[in-house]
């Protein structure tokens, strides 16, 4: 008798599982969706942003002579050079972005700094650099926003902007000689 009940469900099984599955696909037809929009050029495979570097563009010429890369390289290495006096939180060389940790001077123990830079240009210009420098005071046992260091931020971008010149004067003089 449990043999027969066995191949009973069996049989059942089979036959409304083709139906169960046209059942539910055919539920999914009337759901309306609209087209995700393809970005422009490549994209970022760690941040999801445009300018990214396709990997399948690494080794072809275009990619070695610098036409594939988003920001000026000169000024990407410029800014690593300025911020690593403090350490580093995030870098983003596809998006160009720079975020250090929160630094705290020993000749200023009730402040510390945090600094953001951004590479935005191809060109070796000067509004090709922003360097952000955020501001903390300590007050009793906490920290407390004090805001944004303008000058100190473009006291940074002209020195990155320095550097990279003296990048770029060290290189002109490399293939000189």
């Amino acid at each position: 008798m449990s043999h027969r009940i066995f191949k009973f469900t069996r049989f059942v099984w089979i036959l409304s599982f083709p139906f169960c599955a046209a059942l539910l696909l055919s539920s999914c037809s009337g759901v309306k969706t609209t087209p995700v929009e393809e970005p422009e050029g490549p994209v970022s495979i760690f941040t999801g942003k445009p300018g990214g570097i396709k990997l399948s563009d690494i080794g072809k010429e275009e990619y070695e002579s610098g036409g594939g890369l988003p920001v000026n390289a000169l000024l990407w290495r410029a800014a690593l050079d300025i911020a690593s006096f403090v350490p580093l939180d995030d870098v983003d060389t596809f998006g160009g972005s720079i975020v250090t940790e929160w630094h705290q001077p020993k000749a200023t123990p009730d402040q510390r700094l945090k600094l953001t830079m951004f590479v935005v240009g191809r060109e070796l210009r000067s509004d090709a650099i922003t360097v952000r420098a955020y501001i903390q005071n300590r007050l009793g046992t906490e920290w407390v926003d004090a805001g944004r260091d303008e000058a100190l931020g473009r006291k940074l971008e002209d020195l990155v902007l320095s550097r990279a010149r003296e990048l770029r004067a060290a290189a002109t003089a490399e293939t000189v000689n």
